[in-house]
């Protein structure tokens, strides 16, 4: 038995030491009460393969480990060495108590429904011979002890094997399920990123290109009869794109907005006014409290929001004023951006057909994206987002985060598809 288990090693060593002391107590006895036998040469023979046949078995055919079959080299070992011992046990009862080890080979090797016969068979057999070398009145102990101990051992090597079964189900178990719960953390990991990369696209690129095509659209329409204009919008597209390629940079090297690098929180947000306030819609910025440095998450989720928002209502408003109003206070920062616009009816759920009842073009699902992506944001920075708006009275979205340190991190679970795009 060849097992790394320090355990193991040691019930096995002290196997071994039991048969090599039974066998030569065996031998001892033999010398000198039978040996006057005329088959004595034979009987020492014997003596001399069993324990040949032991030590090889040991080394050639070693007991399966334990939860798996034994293999057909160490069956053939245990029925060989068993019945060596039988011919022995009829040579010279002496050898009585070597069964020992091999009721421990048999109970550790062959399955219950085979070992325990076995059990029972070579007790049988070691009451048989006690018997036969009884002198005087028989002895109830030996008809009683040999059972009794064989009970004993077997009923203690049956539960530690059932035992060990039980905890090598509970092992496997364990494992699978750790390596169930790392992929289903890395699959999670993998959601909550692309997720958060859509969110990014979404608020940059995505919105900068949607603002570049409704600039050049303008200028195209006025190209002739209005060539400053034209001029004036081609100029604004240039900065946008200006501003894209910036934020394209910065996805590359950490994905933090490319404001949030030069300008803290306020700052940015002065910047994203002045760069949304065009003819026909002036972005205000308005801060209330003292302003501190906030984590880079924060910023740079409430900033994102920001320009969700604007985004929002630059396509879909039809707004002429918007206030960016952040709040600092002791325990939580918020950010309100209000608008004039059209409104929407909040409790509605955007619809994705067309009033004939035909699907919407796929640019009008897209427009979907925009308040659950900021409620996301807003979630996963610890805070809340609200939105308060009815049609003909504008817009308010609000978002505010905790500054205090969270006992847990808040769920990335993305809002429901059916709310209404601002």
């Amino acid at each position: 038995m060849n097992h790394t288990d320090p355990d193991e090693r040691w019930l096995t060593a002290t196997v071994h030491i039991a048969f090599s002391l039974l066998l030569g107590s065996s031998v001892a006895r033999y010398l000198t009460h039978d040996r006057g036998a005329s088959w004595s040469g034979w009987v020492m023979a014997m003596f001399a393969l069993f324990c040949l046949l032991y030590v090889l078995g040991r080394l050639l055919a070693p007991a399966p480990r334990p939860g798996s079959a034994p293999t057909t080299r160490h069956l053939v070992w245990l029925a060989t060495v068993s019945a060596v011992w039988i011919v022995l046990l009829v040579l010279a009862p002496s050898a009585t108590w070597c069964a020992m080890p091999l009721l421990f080979a048999g109970l550790h090797a062959l399955p219950q429904r085979l070992a325990v016969p076995l059990a029972a068979l070579l007790t049988a057999l070691v009451v048989a011979a006690e018997v036969r070398v009884a002198d005087g009145p028989l002895n109830p102990n030996m008809i009683v002890a040999p059972p009794a101990v064989a009970a004993v051992a077997t009923a203690v090597l049956v539960h530690l094997q059932r035992q060990g079964a039980r905890q090598r189900v509970l092992i496997g178990d364990l494992v699978r399920t750790r390596h169930e719960l790392a992929a289903t953390e890395r699959r999670a990991g993998v959601l909550a990123e692309r997720q958060r990369l859509a969110a990014e696209i979404h608020d940059t690129l995505a919105q900068g290109l949607s603002s570049q095509q409704m600039l050049l659209q303008a200028a195209e329409r006025v190209w002739r009869t209005d060539p400053d204009a034209a001029r004036a919008h081609l100029r604004e597209a240039t900065g946008i794109t200006s501003c894209n390629l910036a934020e394209a940079r910065r996805f590359v090297h950490g994905l933090a907005p490319a404001d949030l690098a030069e300008h803290t929180l306020p700052g940015a947000l002065a910047a994203l006014a002045q760069r949304e306030s065009r003819p026909g819609l002036t972005v205000e910025l308005r801060l209330d409290g003292d302003p501190g440095r906030l984590p880079e998450r924060v910023e740079g989720a409430l900033l994102r929001i920001a320009q969700g928002a604007l985004a929002n209502i630059r396509e879909h408003a039809a707004a002429t004023r918007t206030a960016l109003t952040l709040t600092f206070l002791d325990d939580q920062v918020s950010l309100d951006i209000a608008d004039n616009g059209r409104g929407f009816d909040v409790d509605r759920p955007r619809s994705t057909s067309t009033p004939t009842g035909r699907p919407a073009p796929e640019p009008d699902r897209e427009r979907g994206h925009g308040l659950p992506a900021m409620r996301i944001r807003a979630r996963q920075s610890g805070g809340t987002l609200t939105v308060e708006s009815a049609p003909g009275e504008g817009t308010v979205v609000s978002v505010a985060v905790p500054l205090a340190p969270l006992t847990s991190t808040p769920p990335s679970v993305p809002a429901p598809s059916e709310e209404p795009a601002l």
